[in-house]
C-alpha cells in the first residue's frame, strides 16, 4: 500500500470507499461522488497536511480527513472523518489513520488558529464495538452521545400554531442571513458548536448542494427572526434505497424564546410541507443531553432513535 495525502480529484475512489463502508456498516451515512467532492473543496481543509489516504493499486482503502473549524473558543476542536474498507479491517490502518490525525491536528490548527490547545474528535457507532476499543486503546475518551432520530410522513402529523405574534416564513436569500444569526445564538451552548461565518454557512449550509430552500422556514417574530429549520436532501441516498428522506440539518430557536413553541410549530410546518413535495420520512441527529430539551421536542413530534454514537475525544497541546 502507498499512503499520502488525498487530492480533489479523488472523490469517485472515495466515494467508492465510503459505498463499501456502508455496505457493511448501515450507518444511514450514503454519499455519492458530488457529495464528497463538495467535502474535498472545503476551503479549511488542507489537502497536503490534513488528509491521509491509504491506496493499493487504483483504490482507495483507508483514508482520514482533519478539516480545521471556521472558528474556536478556548480549544480548536477538529473533527476526524474516515474510515477503512471492511475487507482490509484488522491489519492497523484505522490505527495508522488515528496516529497520524493525533501528529496532524496541532500543525493544521496552528494555521488556522495559533496558539491555541486543540482536541481530536471522531464518532462511534454503538454497532461498531471493535472501534470503541481501537478508539480507547489510542488515548481517547467518550465525551458526547448523539441519536439519529427518524420518523415517517403517512398517516397523521402533528398540528402545532406558532406562538402569538409569531409567523412561519419559507426561506429566502433575504432571511439567510437572520437564518444564520439564529443558527449561532440558539447553538451557542451546545458542546462543540462554533459559530458560522456567511462563508462556512454558504458552504456547508444554504449553499450546499443538498439544501432544499422551499422546505426551510424561519420563525418570525414581526419581521426579526427567532427559529430556523434547514432542510437537506441527499439524492445519492434516495438513488441508492429508494427512500426521500428530508433530512433535518438543523432546528434552532433563539433563547429568550424556548419553551413557547416556536421550534415544535417549525417541526410541525415542516412535516406537513415535506409530506406535500412527496418526501416519505424525516430524520435528524441530536445531542442526547442538550440542554434545550430538543429530545422531547422532537419525541412529541412523532420522532424515535434508531442509532446511536458515542464522541470520542482526545486533548492535545497546541502546536
Amino acid at each position: 500500500m502507498e499512503w499520502g495525502p488525498l487530492t480533489r480529484q479523488d472523490a469517485r475512489p472515495l466515494a467508492e470507499l465510503l459505498a463499501a463502508i456502508e455496505a457493511e456498516d448501515t450507518t444511514g451515512d450514503v454519499y455519492g461522488v458530488d457529495d464528497v467532492a463538495e467535502r474535498l473543496a472545503a476551503r479549511l481543509l488542507d489537502m497536503t497536511e490534513g488528509t491521509l489516504a491509504a491506496r493499493d493499486g487504483d483504490r482507495i482503502v483507508a483514508f482520514g480527513c482533519l478539516p480545521a473549524r471556521q472558528a474556536a473558543g478556548d480549544v480548536h476542536l477538529m473533527h476526524l472523518w474516515g474510515g477503512v474498507h471492511p475487507a482490509c479491517r484488522r491489519r492497523g490502518l484505522g490505527r495508522r489513520v488515528i496516529d497520524w490525525s493525533l501528529r496532524a491536528a496541532p500543525k493544521v490548527s496552528a494555521k488556522v488558529h495559533p496558539g491555541l490547545p486543540v482536541e481530536v474528535s471522531f464518532d462511534v457507532f454503538d454497532e461498531r464495538p471493535g472501534t470503541r476499543v481501537l478508539a480507547e486503546s489510542a488515548g481517547f475518551t467518550a465525551a458526547r452521545f448523539f441519536a439519529r432520530m427518524e420518523r415517517s410522513l403517512a398517516g397523521d402529523l402533528p398540528s402545532a400554531r406558532p406562538p402569538e405574534g409569531v409567523s412561519i416564513a419559507a426561506w429566502s436569500p433575504e432571511l439567510d442571513d437572520g437564518a444564520r444569526h439564529v443558527r449561532n445564538e440558539s447553538f451557542r451552548d451546545h458542546w462543540g458548536s462554533v459559530p458560522h461565518t456567511p462563508e462556512s454557512w454558504r458552504h456547508t449550509i444554504t449553499g450546499s448542494r443538498n439544501f432544499v430552500p422551499e422546505a426551510t422556514f424561519v420563525a418570525l417574530a414581526g419581521d426579526q427572526p427567532v427559529g430556523v429549520l434547514v432542510t437537506h436532501f441527499f439524492d445519492h441516498k434516495f438513488a441508492q434505497t429508494g427512500e426521500r428522506q428530508a433530512w433535518i440539518q438543523i432546528v434552532g430557536t433563539l433563547k429568550e424564546w424556548r419553551g413557547k413553541g416556536v421550534a415544535s410549530a417549525l417541526i410541525a410546518h415542516a412535516l406537513s410541507a415535506f409530506a406535500g413535495h412527496g418526501y416519505t420520512s424525516t430524520g435528524l441527529g441530536v445531542d442526547a443531553h442538550n440542554p434545550t430539551g430538543a429530545v422531547r421536542v422532537y419525541t412529541a413530534s412523532g420522532f424515535a432513535v434508531t442509532r446511536r454514537c458515542t464522541s470520542y475525544t482526545r486533548s492535545l497541546p497546541a502546536s
